[in-house]
């Protein structure tokens, strides 16, 4: 799945994105040209399973991000083309004060520039649905298909609910009606995620739900240490128990809608991507289809039981080890063998 990261210039997204994947931003890039790059989960649990089974491989989850082209709020949306290919909007918005960093607007204010954001989804999907609409207006002169009248009747929903201030995403269709409009790539039937690059002040600073805030500058002088203790002790004395930018990509990965299970053993300790509410087959198949196919049986051990018994064999003599069905909905952490057959 892919995320998203837009906001106005100079609202850090560039930084941000170079922190999350270690890929640098070409200065001399295209107008309008979107960059993409790999971010690993640093998921503190799968450390844990690699200092129990010192592993040859540690495997973590992984993000895929697009640093998008800087907001325009002329009313132009071309730099919002590759975001309405995304899984997920990412709005990085400047919550730091600095003289010497100019702001479009002329002022910081992080709550009206996300706000705005906003409204700019809004306005960017209700001009593609009004031209749409225009044009099946033209095309009822000489009669509407059975998929046309459809296809109307959910874009007048969508417009209503547009021009109300809401976004499209909590717009209940069914798979017949989604996919009449699934070609207009209308963004605000994403979910959002803010981001506020905060100064070091306010880094304790809690944003409510769908927000994360991360300082910017602060990960770039953490990310320039090479000794891994004189990082952590930095993080400390700022009162942080883990980077921001694996905060922010922890916090985009749940915004998906995504968790992670683990296999574990000598050869890899790795977290497998699986959406919220999978059942056990479906898991299995995150690693190879024959697993989903020929599924047999799972056997699954909650993280917090197993860390606590010290080992699998532990576990198992505990009585923590116990053996799921095709009806199992894994959790987050879960632990996880599978018996299959194909």
């Amino acid at each position: 799945m892919k995320i998203a990261l837009i906001g106005l210039p100079q609202a850090g997204k560039r930084t941000l994105f170079t922190l999350l994947t270690g890929r640098q931003v070409p200065e001399g890039r295209k107008p309008g040209e979107s960059i993409e790059g790999i971010s690993a989960i640093r998921d503190p649990r799968v450390n844990v399973l690699a200092d129990m089974f010192k592993p040859e491989k540690t495997t973590y989850a992984e993000n895929n991000f697009l640093l998008c082209p800087d907001a325009d709020t002329g009313g132009s949306y071309e730099w919002l083309d590759a975001a309405r290919r995304c899984h997920l909007v990412c709005l990085v918005v400047r919550a730091f004060d600095d003289e010497s960093v100019y702001h479009p607007a002329g002022s910081v204010d992080a709550n009206r520039d996300a706000e705005n954001l906003e409204a700019e989804l809004l306005l960017a999907d209700m001009a593609l649905v009004e031209t749409r609409l225009e044009r099946l207006a033209r095309e009822s002169k000489s009669g509407l298909k059975p998929e046309q009248e459809r296809e109307k009747s959910v874009l007048d929903r969508a417009m209503a609910r547009l021009e109300g201030g809401e976004r499209l995403e909590g717009l209940e269709l069914d798979d017949s009606e989604r996919a009449t409009v699934r070609s207009l790539d209308l963004v605000t039937f994403l979910p959002v995620l803010r981001v506020y690059n905060v100064s070091e002040a306010n880094l304790g600073d809690e944003f409510g739900a769908a927000a994360v805030g991360v300082s910017c500058q602060i990960e770039s002088e953490v990310a320039e240490m090479e000794d891994a203790d004189e990082r952590r002790e930095y993080l400390e004395a700022l009162g942080l128990t883990a980077p921001g930018v694996d905060r922010v990509s922890a916090a985009a990965y749940d915004a998906l809608g995504l968790m992670s299970y683990y296999t574990v053993g000598e050869d890899e300790c790795r977290a497998w991507t699986i959406r919220k509410g999978a059942l056990a087959p479906e898991a299995g198949g995150s690693i190879h289809s024959d697993i989903e196919r020929g599924f047999i049986r799972a056997e699954v051990m909650a993280y917090e039981d197993f860390v606590s018994a010290g080992s699998e064999v532990e576990a198992k003599n505990q009585g923590l080890m116990q053996t799921r069905g095709r009806d199992y909905v894994v959790e987050d952490g879960d632990i996880m063998h599978f018996l299959f057959n194909v």
